[in-house]
């Protein structure tokens, strides 16, 4: 009895102490997660709140997952939460932990080590951060590592490999600066089934081991340096769902088996590299391929003839390859794509194709949106059945050898905003029904045969902004009524015609660039040429235009390139041409002018100017070898009272131009005030001292403050030169990065101009009352403020009813895209590079307004910008939200980067959500979250005030049951175009140019329901 009481006594201990001993050990456990937890925090900059605190369990903390039995931290999800600085080490102590989400936050820094002791995570997720320097190797530690995704950050160094990390099933490291090779070790990650490795430095050979992973279906190897040829091995991989190589220096040609090797391929990218040889048959056998993409190679041969059978094909891309034999019959293919009822993109232009243009393209998908075939040697005439293709946005049919009419069906294509029939030889009118399609913006016709007049319906184009005739036989008059109606017009090029009468300009005040030269123009160029504020190129030679060169002439600014050579004109040469600042070509030969040539600005540099065939002209440069004016009119007439009138006034004004250069230079040793440096001179417009800043802005006042930026202040003023009030920004040289934003936002600025970019005034180098440097930038001001504001209303005001309604976003989406355009597509091509809310701004009369160019890039040649460039830098130039993927790594500078942020801003400005919402985390985004309700869903995630109006608009008009559904269709439309422009591979954003017309198509679809009413105009608001 006695050793049996002894026996249950003993269990009972025994118990208690094991029972003592676990939850001593779980206590010990939870104060290290715990501590670990605070550890990190103590490491973070928080952009967003991260309230964790001694209030709270900390398995209740904000974004920490506890396991129910020993609540240890299990699961740690911080993702889109605006958190900065470094992971801690400590993180190497929670040791159960199994999923960490970092994604999209500024993290920076390298990655820890300890992440090595984590020996049950399962997923890692560091994407779209700042971190650099090396990928640990103690990560291959991770054993049941099944989930890597460490994309869009700045990692350099090789890619490291273990032999632990069998279990990986998705890897990501794409958009970093990684080099070396691929590694031949990852053969051996046998469960793998995603592998993307895009948009890094990688090199070398892709490695044969990668086809012995039998579960692999997405491979990404797109934008590297890889090289050599594409194994055969890769070739075994038949669950491959898509394959992308493009943008390497892969070479060598496709295996005849390409497509009984892949039967369940959907995407195929492989251009640019430098592939030779045909294209294989065997592609045809892939039923389920969506997008084949080979363009910029060197493929040969012919275009396999049944590509038909690939029936779900919506995109098809061959150009700039030698594909033809160049001695026709090389089109069968184009009547079998008839089959592809998918069909959005067809692009096969830039190639040896020849033959003549088979009637049934009038067969292709009725979703045709794209079609490219220019730049080959395609014979016939366009079949009138093109008319069909009614969804046709881009029609490039130049440089070919085709002829005849342009079939009238054309007009039938309303949706097109793009039209190319350049360098063909087609003939006859102008067909008067391209006046019916509204969306033209862009219009090539030069270097055909086409004869008789411009049809008048051109002007119901309102849209235009490019418009080429030019090298054609046009001729008669052109109607003011015409040119009046191209408001948006930018570049007209009428050259090599022979237009005949006058020519004036009328309502065309944003014109950019302007040929009418070699025509059999007359009558006297008029003074509103001056009125055309934008003008940066203008020629007119070639013509018979008499009277004197206009003066107002010199008020534009901007001009560039003058060529008025080859006419009757007479008179003197205005004095004030030389004035303008970025006048740098000028050609004046041929006429009957007289007098003085200047000797200033664009006179003193005889290789930018030319006056020859002037034979009364005297004085200027002596380079040009004219008799000096004074001894010419002695040897005529002797010297006149009026001369030494002249004389005497010329000795005054240089006493009195030395005068004023001694007060300037008296005052700025006072250190009192001085007039603007060299980089006011160089934009060339208002010039403004510190002490009129200082006027206008009431002592820069903060009554006057109307925001604050990153780089400095800015302020309401009013200047005594401007009529309406103007946006002072103010920089604070402080900071170290304000000189250089400065430059660069005077440089954009004053090399851009159209009516959805903000106006630059002047800039303003100086020093202030205390000799310390001063720099302003002087901009339009905007009474409406900022989209941002309208957006996400400001706490501290009132603006319970200040909201955008659908007609509203809609126009400043098209605004900003025509910004875009514009920029992307000048002469000088400019990336803005920070697209956001905050940097539109709204007119009085709610026109958008693109702002803010202090991290713009200035693109001479934007091709070679693209390939070249390299990062100098691990500061990231933008706005995290709004920053392109690509950008995250410090990648190279692209228009595409603009596109992506633009996306953002339209899916922001419908769903009322910012990018950096806290809704988005576990890898979500607000791309991800639209792509997600389109179209089905879209409704789901509108912002509340869009319910609210389309509810309104079914309430007020419950007769006509599809004007809320009409309503919502446009709204998914418009959905489509923000999810289409933000994908994250940048090759596959849409084109800004499609941007535009679709929105245009929008628009006209939303009004000619009559479910919105246009805006009429906003009383101006105080800001």
């Amino acid at each position: 009895m006695e050793k049996s009481l002894l026996s249950i006594v003993a269990a009972i201990s025994f118990v208690f102490l094991s029972t003592s001993f676990k939850l001593a050990m779980a206590t010990s456990g939870n104060i290290t997660d715990r501590l670990a937890l605070l550890a990190m925090k103590d490491q973070l900059v928080q952009g967003g709140l991260l309230p964790w605190n001694a209030s709270l369990h900390f398995c209740l903390w904000q974004g920490v997952r506890c396991g129910p039995r020993h609540q240890r931290v299990v699961g740690l999800s911080l993702s889109g939460m605006k958190l900065g600085g470094t992971i801690s080490p400590s993180i190497g102590n929670l040791s159960f932990l199994r999923e960490a989400n970092f994604f999209n936050n500024s993290f920076k820094g390298n990655i820890p080590t300890e992440f090595g002791r984590l020996r049950q995570l399962r997923s890692l997720n560091l994407s779209h951060n700042n971190l650099q320097g090396n990928i640990p190797m103690e990560l291959t530690n991770c054993s049941n590592l099944q989930f890597l995704n460490l994309s869009d950050n700045i990692f350099s160094g090789k890619i490291p490999f273990g032999d632990n990390t069998k279990n990986l099933i998705k890897l990501s490291l794409a958009n970093n600066d990684l080099v070396g090779e691929i590694p031949s070790s990852f053969g051996n990650l046998s469960s793998l089934d995603y592998l993307q490795l895009g948009n890094n430095h990688l090199e070398g050979g892709i490695p044969f081991t990668l086809g012995t992973l039998s579960n692999l279906k997405i491979l990404v190897l797109s934008r590297n340096n890889l090289s050599g040829t594409i194994p055969s091995s890769i070739y075994n991989l038949s669950s491959m769902n898509d394959l992308r190589m493009g943008t390497n220096k892969l070479s060598g040609g496709l295996e005849s088996e390409l497509g009984l090797a892949f039967r369940e391929l959907e995407i195929l990218h492989l251009g640019g590299n430098q592939f030779s040889g045909r294209i294989p048959v065997s592609v045809t056998n892939i039923s389920s391929l969506k997008q084949f993409d080979i363009h910029s190679n060197g493929f040969s041969g012919l275009v396999p003839e049944n590509m038909g059978n690939l029936r779900n094909l919506d995109l098809f891309s061959i150009n700039y390859n030698e594909l033809g034999n160049g001695k026709g019959g090389d089109l069968g293919f184009l009547s079998s794509l008839g089959n592809c009822s998918r069909l959005k993109l067809l692009a096969i232009h830039m190639n040896r194709l020849s033959g003549v243009l088979p009637a049934s393209v009038s067969n292709l998908s009725a979703e045709l949106e794209i079609f490219y075939m220019g730049g080959n040697q395609i014979s016939g005439s366009i079949p009138d059945g093109i008319g069909n293709l009614v969804k046709l946005t881009q029609i490039h049919v130049g440089e070919n050898l085709l002829t005849g009419n342009v079939p009238t069906s054309i007009g039938k294509l309303r949706n097109v905003g793009r039209f190319d029939l350049s360098l063909n030889r087609f003939s006859g009118e102008i067909p008067s029904c391209i006046g019916n399609l509204s969306l033209l913006s862009h219009l090539y016709l030069n270097g055909n045969s086409f004869v008789g007049r411009v049809p008048l319906t051109l002007g119901k184009c309102t849209l235009m902004q490019i418009m080429d005739l030019s090298m054609n036989k046009l001729g008669g008059g052109i109607p003011n009524q015409l040119v009046a109606g191209f408001e948006r017009l930018i570049t007209l090029n009428l050259s090599h015609n022979s237009f005949n009468g006058s020519f004036d300009v009328s309502n065309s005040k944003n014109l950019v660039e302007l040929y009418v030269d070699n025509n059999d123009f007359s009558g006297e160029i008029t003074q509103r040429f001056g009125e055309i504020s934008e003008l940066r190129i203008l020629h007119m030679q070639g013509n018979r235009f008499h009277g004197s060169i206009p003066r107002a002439l010199a008020s534009l600014r901007g001009l560039e390139s003058l060529d008025l050579s080859g006419n009757n004109l007479t008179g003197t040469i205005p004095l004030e041409l030389q004035n303008l600042p970025f006048l740098a070509s000028l050609n004046l030969s041929f006429n009957q002018l007289e007098g003085e040539v200047p000797a200033e600005g664009v006179f003193k540099n005889i290789s930018q100017f030319s006056v020859i065939g002037n034979k009364d002209l005297c004085g200027g440069i002596p380079e040009i070898e004219l008799l000096k004016c004074q001894a010419e009119m002695k040897k005529k007439n002797g010297l006149s009272t009026n001369s030494i009138v002249v004389i005497v006034i010329s000795l005054s004004l240089v006493s009195v131009s030395a005068a004023s250069i001694a007060t300037v230079y008296w005052k700025k040793r006072s250190g009192k005030e001085t007039t603007p440096s060299a980089a006011l001179r160089q934009v060339g417009f208002v010039r403004v001292s510190y002490k009129e800043l200082v006027e206008a802005t009431n002592g820069f006042a903060a009554s006057n403050l109307i925001g604050d930026g990153s780089f400095g202040s800015v302020y309401k003023g009013f200047l005594d030169q401007q009529e309406n009030p103007v946006a002072i920004k103010v920089l604070n040289l402080q900071n170290l990065g304000a000189i250089k934003s400065f430059t660069v936002e005077c440089e954009a600025l004053r090399n851009v101009r159209h009516r959805n970019l903000v106006k630059l005034i002047t800039c303003c180098s100086s020093i202030n009352f205390q000799g310390n440097d001063f720099k302003a930038v002087v901009l339009e001001f905007m009474a409406n403020g900022s989209l941002e504001s309208w957006l996400h209303h400001d706490h501290e005001e009132d603006h319970s009813s200040r909201h955008l309604d659908f007609a509203q976003m809609l126009d400043i989406a098209i605004d900003v895209a025509n910004a875009l355009d514009y920029l992307h597509h000048c002469r000088t091509p400019i990336v803005h590079r920070d697209l956001k809310p905050a940097n539109i701004l709204l007119d009085l009369d709610m026109v958008a307004h693109v702002s803010d160019f202090g991290i713009a890039k200035l693109l001479s040649d934007v091709e070679s910008n693209l390939d070249n460039e390299q990062p100098t830098s691990s500061i990231i130039k933008g706005t995290i939200g709004y920053l392109a993927p690509e950008y995250g790594m410090g990648g190279p500078t692209s228009p595409e980067g603009d596109i992506y942020s633009y996306g953002i801003l339209i899916l922001e400005m419908i769903t009322g959500r910012r990018p950096t919402d806290a809704l988005f985390d576990d890898g979500m985004s607000l791309h991800s979250l639209c792509k997600m309700a389109f179209p089905e869903k879209v409704e789901e995630i509108l912002d509340y005030r869009l319910i609210e109006q389309l509810n309104e608009k079914s309430q007020k008009r419950r007769g006509d049951e599809n004007i809320g559904c009409d309503m919502l269709e446009c709204l998914v439309s418009f959905a489509n175009v923000g999810v289409a422009c933000s994908v994250e591979v940048p090759a596959e954003r849409m084109e800004i140019e499609d941007a535009v017309t679709e929105l245009h198509t929008i628009k006209a679809r939303l009004h000619s329901k009559n479910q919105i009413h246009p805006h009429k105009g906003i009383k101006e608001l105080e800001v």
